[in-house]
């Protein structure tokens, strides 16, 4: 059968993967010799690998980290408080599989978004569904929603999702709506699915920033249960390497401006 023949069969049950190899795989086999068990099991081999590799990156594609960092990258030794074989048990898919919580606190540039990107990176080669988003993106998305029924549709990936990582909660003064929205999100997905925060709020500061006291506390219990919180400190890696006249003078600089 020639490849006019061939092709069309390949594209009719889609497999790009073999289509594109098959001919130099037919040589390669009348050369070597090479059975034709291990012809067809070799063309599905590469199939298999292909489809995988897609999947992977459309897994990656969804999550929407925003960077690449593993936990191998963070440096430890700037952060005593931390301890790496400690983090590294929450690579485990026991982490995700018990619907744990993690929240990490601390100032701007202390690695917080690293930690949690090099955890969803991870579940995700392990299979998992994984998202992650700005807390204030999230927020102005659900609140332009045109009806609670657009919001129910916008949120239910964030509901779903394995492994949800919810980044810098508090940066930004969020709107009133903010808490109940972050409650919503919280208590759906409680003992069900994993969940991490990243904050430069501590937990007592909370109630600040969803406007409501009562509503901060109900969703800390509820993250704490079975979960755990890191308060980081130290100095911000992207001025560590900076010098104090440097830093003053450009913050001269922008009052002056």
């Amino acid at each position: 059968m020639d490849r006019d023949h061939i092709d069309p069969l390949l594209r009719r049950l889609r497999l790009p993967r073999i289509r594109s190899i098959y001919e130099s795989w037919i040589e390669r086999c009348s050369r070597d010799g090479t059975s034709l068990s291990d012809f067809l099991g070799g063309l599905l081999a590469e199939e298999v690998t292909a489809r995988d590799e897609s999947s992977l990156r459309s897994s990656f594609k969804h999550a929407n980290f925003p960077f690449d960092r593993t936990l191998e990258q963070f440096d430890f030794r700037r952060h005593p408080e931390l301890r790496k074989q400690l983090f590294q048990t929450y690579l485990d898919p026991s982490f995700v599989r018990e619907g744990r919580s993690l929240v990490l606190i601390g100032p701007p540039g202390l690695g917080k978004t690293h930690l949690a990107v090099a955890i969803g990176t991870h579940m995700v080669q392990r299979g998992f569904n994984v998202r992650c988003v700005r807390v204030q993106t999230l927020m102005n998305r659900v609140l332009a929603c045109n009806s609670s029924r657009d919001r129910e549709r916008y949120l239910a990936a964030y509901k779903s999702c394995d492994l949800l990582v919810l980044d810098e909660l508090g940066y930004l003064v969020p709107e009133p709506e903010t808490g109940p929205v972050l409650y919503e999100l919280i208590a759906d997905r409680y003992e069900k699915r994993a969940t991490i925060i990243t904050s430069n709020k501590s937990l007592t500061e909370w109630g600040n920033v969803v406007h409501d006291a009562a509503l901060a506390a109900a969703l800390v219990d509820r993250l704490m249960h079975h979960g755990d919180v890191y308060y980081l400190k130290g100095q911000s890696y992207r001025l560590r390497d900076k010098k104090i006249t440097d830093v003053e003078a450009a913050g001269q600089g922008t009052l002056s401006a």
